[in-house]
């Protein structure tokens, strides 16, 4: 039996995604609707992602908001942003992307009319600092949109991947005051964190749904799908060698064939929408 290192999320997440952005996208692709919903995008206005990771969600921003709105997207990853730039970047300047850390870039100017993230702000290392920077990039009266990850409990998608791993490998629990997906399970503390900086009208809304695992797959493809592309699981199975990454998979596909249907492993997820607004002028 081997001991899992902390994970650290924010510099593993790029090569992550890179590799498996297709099916992380796909899997994530739920969460879009009540985010943007949640954003109300009304009128012509520029909008920054936070966190963009490969484009989706930027070029969906461009896509949902009315004529003559612009969707700018930032991420750490220049591997990420040089993705991002093949696949959506001929837009005549509408859509752009950029290496940034939005947490601690100066705002620009002019400044944008709305944010958002998909998933993007649970990773900042000193996060009263970053959100205090985000307030700097929205307008007097801008609006955000963020989604984080629930708790661990309401997201079995995790949950079965952890308890799977945990039959072949000794796994660490789960630091949940360091950056990572679950950092904001207890979304009230990021609540808080918003209205300390400035940020006013801050609201949550839950997001119970299901999400399907890596997109169209079965069970055992799923089970493959999550050992490789979640948390270090898979540097961990390696690590442990001899029969620990088959162990793993043959109880991960046990626990997702009873929620394959149609082809696909549909999981539940809980989100966290939060949203707020700067003081309006």
């Amino acid at each position: 039996m081997t001991r899992e290192p902390v994970a650290d999320w924010s510099a593993a997440r790029s090569d992550k995604w890179r590799r498996h952005l297709a099916g992380m996208e796909a899997m994530l692709a739920p969460i879009d609707e009540p985010l943007f919903r949640a954003l109300v995008l009304t009128s012509p206005v520029r909008v920054a992602d936070v966190g963009c990771g490969g484009g989706s969600t930027t070029i969906e921003a461009w896509r949902r908001a009315p004529r003559g709105s612009v969707a700018h997207g930032f991420d750490l990853s220049p591997a990420l942003i040089e993705v991002a730039r093949r696949r959506f970047g001929a837009h005549d300047g509408s859509i752009t992307f950029a290496v940034a850390d939005m947490g601690t870039m100066s705002p620009p100017v002019p400044a944008y009319g709305c944010l958002i993230s998909r998933l993007g702000v649970m990773f900042f290392s000193d996060p009263h600092a970053a959100f205090a920077n985000l307030r700097g990039w929205l307008v007097p009266g801008g609006r955000f949109a963020f989604a984080v990850w629930g708790p661990v409990a309401d997201n079995p998608w995790l949950k079965a991947t952890r308890d799977a791993v945990a039959e072949a490998v000794d796994l660490a629990p789960i630091d949940l005051s360091a950056p990572g997906p679950f950092r904001y399970g207890n979304v009230l503390p990021l609540v808080s964190l918003l209205g300390r900086v400035g940020f006013v009208d801050v609201s949550v809304t839950d997001w119970r749904q299901v999400l399907p695992i890596g997109d169209q797959l079965s069970a055992p493809d799923a089970a493959r799908f999550a050992l490789a592309s979640f948390s270090s699981f898979a540097e961990v199975l390696a690590r442990a060698g001899g029969d620990a990454p088959a162990i793993a998979h043959s109880a991960l596909a046990s626990r997702f064939a009873p929620h394959e249907h149609q082809g696909a492993v549909l999981m539940p997820a809980r989100v966290h929408i939060v949203t707020g607004r700067t003081v309006a002028p």
